[in-house]
């Protein structure tokens, strides 16, 4: 098969949907076909080739509702002129997606969405984008989503979009299962004996780090460790965190946080030698860091934001954070409840353990990208009306 996706950022940048693309392109090349991503120019992007997928690049940005820049008219011919079999738009409301959605009743190829989520569901803002987004997924030939639960397959569903296909996420067996000589704990000082608790996430101010210190802050437990690590700074939530750390090594000599940004390989190693991962996220769509620490067998505490508790109940590795959501959807967790959470799961090593090796046999038998990338490889080649196409 020729398949297009169709993705806002791609390697070099990192980030959940760019790891998602990656992996199912790269998978679908190994097993013999040819893949194309489209996707923003990147300053650091010094190939058009990465791993055997061919990166068409485009300097564009923006979206419908809030308009784009750059030449728009060259990616829409670039689709219209295009002989691919299968093209995937993955996440609506970025230029990559909603520049083909005019010209979804023109293209030739057999067309996938993949919505992830439509953060943008309950703004007023979007209220004209998602009233079209109802003719705009009958005109896809199918409409994948992450969840069975989440808000974006309830809309389809409420507004009689019966071309709806489940696929979850997952994280990779290979980089959770490859040993690295890396003693994490001595790299970062932590000391040995202590309760090591993690956060991975982006510093940009959506994540909960301002809230997975507070509650670390508030839990009665002793000589533990709360490390938060992430790719992208924003001065709001770095530098929030560096007063807290500050305070947290004056007012408390059995705790300590670090707030920093690591190496993927070190990122690795730190899952693995967590004792608990805890994810006070705003809002996700069904994010790769639970299926991460399943892979690193970690037990989580997570917000209700996404498909968090689709997940749980699929796989038992980890427990709800008591949670309150705002008029927007936005997951905010509260705060003493969720310190009594962490104190009792800290102190609790049967529960740790059997969320750890429950949640591990889930991610093996179910989320690895192996899984992941049959299970697109075998919706493309029924989309194109035979198993048997090369």
């Amino acid at each position: 098969m020729k398949i297009l996706h169709t993705v806002e950022f791609y390697e070099p940048s990192h980030g959940g949907m760019q790891e998602v693309v990656k992996q199912i392109s790269e998978r679908l090349v190994q097993k013999g076909h040819s893949v194309t991503v489209a996707t923003s120019t990147h300053p650091a992007r010094m190939f058009s080739t990465l791993n055997g997928v061919t990166i068409k690049e485009f300097d564009i940005s923006g979206n419908l509702v809030n308009g784009y820049r750059g030449d728009t008219s060259a990616y829409q011919q670039f689709l219209l002129n295009s002989d691919f079999d299968v093209i995937v738009n993955f996440a609506a409301q970025q230029w990559a997606t909603d520049l083909m959605l005019p010209l979804l009743p023109r293209i030739k190829a057999k067309k996938v969405s993949v919505p992830t989520g439509f953060s943008g569901l309950q703004s007023p803002r979007y209220h004209r984008y998602f009233e079209d987004m109802k003719t705009w997924m009958q005109q896809y030939d199918v409409n994948v989503f992450h969840s069975t639960t989440y808000q974006d397959i309830l809309f389809a569903r409420e507004n009689g979009i019966a071309n709806i296909a489940v696929i979850p996420n997952a994280s990779s067996r290979e980089e959770f299962e490859e040993v690295h000589d890396i003693d994490i704990k001595k790299i970062l000082s932590i000391p040995k004996n202590h309760f090591l608790v993690i956060l991975v996430g982006s510093h940009d101010g959506r994540k909960g780090h301002a809230e997975a210190i507070e509650i670390f802050r508030r839990a009665q437990i002793k000589n533990a460790t709360l490390v938060i690590t992430g790719s992208v700074f924003s001065q709001r939530c770095y530098w929030a965190c560096k007063c807290k750390e500050f305070l947290f090594r004056f007012n408390n000599g059995s705790k300590s946080l670090i707030v920093t940004s690591l190496p993927r390989p070190q990122i690795v190693e730190l899952y693995k030698a967590a004792d608990l991962f805890m994810f006070p996220t705003t809002w996700e769509c069904s994010p790769l860091v639970l299926f991460e620490a399943m892979a690193a067998k970690t037990p989580f505490l997570v917000t209700d934001a996404g498909n968090s508790p689709e997940i749980i109940e699929w796989t038992h590795g980890g427990l709800l954070l008591p949670t309150q959501k705002d008029k927007n959807g936005f997951s905010h967790p509260e705060i003493q409840s969720s310190a009594e959470l962490l104190q009792k799961v800290a102190n609790d090593t049967n529960m740790r353990t059997e969320m750890q090796e429950s949640g591990y046999r889930a991610w093996r038998d179910r989320f690895t990208w192996e899984n992941i990338a049959e299970q697109y490889e075998h919706l493309y080649l029924t989309l194109c009306g035979s198993l048997g196409i090369p």
